[in-house]
């Protein structure tokens, strides 16, 4: 007659316990049915689930007697047949990755977020640290810190909403995804650039060269909120600059701050093989400096008019406007021959929303409220490359950090 037992095991972690066990139960030729195993600071949580010819049952005490002997805990209970083929029933139900980013992650930030998880009939099933370990002498240098938690069933709009409102409120970001296929290989991600790759608007920059820099940054914030049609703003900001010196470009250029990450995300998107694009209402000369800087594929962004040695306060078009921000992250997966599944869109403001909306994964990086408000994802409080953690990558995982886990 077979039975099955699950044996779960815990205690402090040393090298061979894996090799040992499995000796046993090979003695005792037994199938494993499941098998898990996670170490916290050296501490291990060890589970394995036999099934097995009663009459082998010895080899089950031997296997509690070399745990106990080498220091462990050991626990062993008996699955009904019944209890087993319920589990097995339980498989291809749908699955949700709530990913959790912050500075600092604290106890009372994830009991809120569990308490939500757990009243909207989800269970958590598998907790993973994607973020590198946290040294006790970090100063003042800024944290970052990554929980993933593998929640079983499926996440509702509603659900979506809450979880995101609960964490804003506790200064957290939370990402919500189906846990299915395309998650793991996206191919494309697409940036707006002012204010998303760097930390500024360019158009804002300029226009402070130009001696119009109020007048300018309040069309620019009436624009990015959503406010006024972007193309009408972006006329009305551009005939602000006319006779400006071609020069000012290269001197703007030049010290355009990068967002915190930048680099890093690039880095690691290329060593995996990611296209990338800039797909932005700013102008295609600040995108080509960045292109030839991070290792951009495409660029796509509005052409300013030269006469002379001088702006003409004109944008050539056709303009690059939220439409077309959708419109070309289409055509470049048409392009990459990929699904639009596998597509990621980056951005700040009004004008991003479409390409948001469309892409796989759309994500709203520190945006504005309207943006916030209407996009499944969020990152407010963290590095560009935070997006990385989306994607399931761990800090050790990137380019450079191979000895960190």
């Amino acid at each position: 007659m077979q039975t099955i037992k699950l044996i779960n095991v815990t205690g402090r972690d040393r090298p061979g316990l894996t090799a040992k066990m499995t000796s046993l139960l090979s003695a005792g030729d037994m199938e494993v049915l499941d098998m898990g195993q996670a170490i916290i600071h050296d501490f291990l949580t060890l589970g394995v689930l036999v099934r097995f010819d009663a009459s082998r049952l010895s080899v089950i005490d031997s296997v509690r007697d070399l745990f106990l002997q080498e220091g462990l805990n050991v626990e062993i209970a008996e699955v009904s047949d019944a209890a087993y083929q319920n589990w097995v029933d339980r498989q291809g139900q749908d699955r949700t990755i709530l990913t959790i980013l912050g500075r600092r992650i604290s106890a009372q930030q994830l009991s809120q977020l569990a308490k939500t998880v757990s009243e909207t009939g989800l269970n958590i099933d598998h907790i993973t640290r994607l973020s590198g370990r946290v040294a006790l002498n970090a100063g003042d240098a800024p944290g970052r810190a990554c929980i993933e938690w593998s929640l079983r069933g499926a996440a509702t709009e509603s659900f979506r909403r809450e979880i995101m409102t609960v964490a804003a409120e506790m200064g957290l970001d939370v990402a919500v995804q189906e846990d299915g296929l395309f998650r793991r290989h996206r191919r494309l991600i697409a940036f707006d650039m002012d204010s998303t790759l760097i930390e500024t608007e360019v158009i804002d920059e300029l226009a402070e060269c130009a001696g119009v820099g109020a007048e300018v940054a309040e069309i620019t914030r009436l624009a990015m909120s959503g406010a006024i049609d972007f193309k009408e703003s972006l006329n009305a900001r551009v005939a602000l600059l006319k006779g400006l010196p071609e020069s000012t470009l290269s001197d703007v250029a030049a010290r355009l701050p990068l967002t915190e990450g930048v680099e890093k995300l690039f880095q690691t998107l290329a060593q995996l093989g990611y296209k990338t694009a800039i797909l932005s209402g700013g102008f295609d000369y600040f995108g080509a400096r960045l292109q030839a800087q991070l290792g951009v594929d495409y660029v796509f962004a509005n052409h300013l008019e030269i006469k002379n040695g001088r702006l003409t306060g004109r944008v050539e078009p056709p303009v690059v406007d939220a439409s077309a921000k959708a419109r070309i992250l289409q055509e470049l997966a048409d392009q990459e021959g990929i699904s639009m599944a596998q597509t990621i869109a980056v951005g700040d403001g009004a004008n991003d929303l479409e390409m948001l909306g469309v892409a796989g994964l759309g994500i709203a990086y520190h945006a504005k409220d309207l943006v916030r408000e209407r996009s499944s994802h969020a990152i407010s409080t963290m590095g560009l490359d935070s997006i990385l953690f989306l994607l399931g990558i761990r800090d050790r995982e990137r380019l450079g950090e191979g000895s960190r886990v």
